[in-house]
Parts: structure tokens; sequence; C-alpha cells
């Protein structure tokens, strides 16, 4: 009889453990934010989105204010063309809001972040934002150090 209970208390901690790595893997991955609250959508054009990804998230001064909806190909000015859904709650952002595409850490994900202008118009559901500032490349910022002509020195 001891051994059963060994047993079941074994089988017990390895679903207790499965539910927790499971719990944990969806608060990593912020599958819990998708969909939740109501947004509203604004979007920005870029020269170059890098790695940014639809379901980025999108923060103001490090506050998540919403996600990345979609990054599609302009046909006229074959730009980047992002559509952002901005949680109503932040419906104050005053239309001369810039954009820009940011890295968390050295090599960390990207995301974008917003900084807000000083006009007193605000942002509204299909608006777009003129200013923006594309993401840095870390492989091109290498390929033009390593390749830097230096033939100025002689």
């Amino acid at each position: 009889m001891n051994r059963r209970q060994t047993e079941i208390t074994i089988g017990l901690f390895l679903i207790f453990g499965m539910l927790a790595i499971a719990v944990l893997a969806l608060k990593v991955s912020n599958i819990a934010d998708s969909g939740t609250k109501d947004t509203y959508q604004i979007t920005a054009s870029f020269d170059n989105v890098g790695g940014l990804k639809v379901r980025s998230p999108i923060r103001m001064g490090g506050v998540l204010v919403g996600r990345v909806a979609d990054i599609s190909l302009d046909n006229q000015t074959l730009s980047p063309i992002v559509t952002m859904a901005i949680f109503s709650k932040y419906d104050e952002l005053p239309t001369e809001t810039s954009a820009s595409i940011l890295t968390a850490g050295l090599l960390g994900e990207q995301y974008l972040s917003l900084s807000p202008g000083g006009d007193d118009e605000v942002l509204v559901d299909g608006d777009e934002i003129e200013d923006t500032q594309s993401a840095l490349v870390i492989e091109e910022l290498v390929g033009k150090f390593l390749f830097n002509d230096s033939s100025d020195d002689l």
C-alpha cells in the first residue's frame, strides 16, 4: 500500500508541475492580453520594421498601451505600414505623437514605442502617425563598421 501512495503522490506532483509550466508559458507569451480589451486602430509608415512582429507590444514610457495588429506593405510607396491596436483607455494620445521601433535590451525582441506630442487634438480610430523612426538593424551597423572605407587616412 505504501508503494501505491508514493506513485499517486508522484503523479499529482507531475500534474501540478505541468500545470505550473503551462501557466508560466501563457504568462510569458502574453496570450492572456490578446483581444480581451477594447481597442482603436491607428497606422504608421516606416522605412524598415526590422524584426517587429504582429502582437509585439506598444509601450509609452514603459507602460503597455497596445499591440501591433498588422504589418503590411503599401503598394504605392513600397514601405511597411504598421497597424496598431491601442487600448481604449489610452484615447488621449495627441496627434503629434511619434512612433519608434526599439529593441528590448541588446538583442531582445523589438517593440513599438510611442512618445506623446504637445498638440491638443487627439488621435482617433483610423488616424495615421506621421513622425516615425525605423528599426535600428544591428547587422547593418556591423556591416558599416566592418566595411568602413579607411582610405581617407592615407
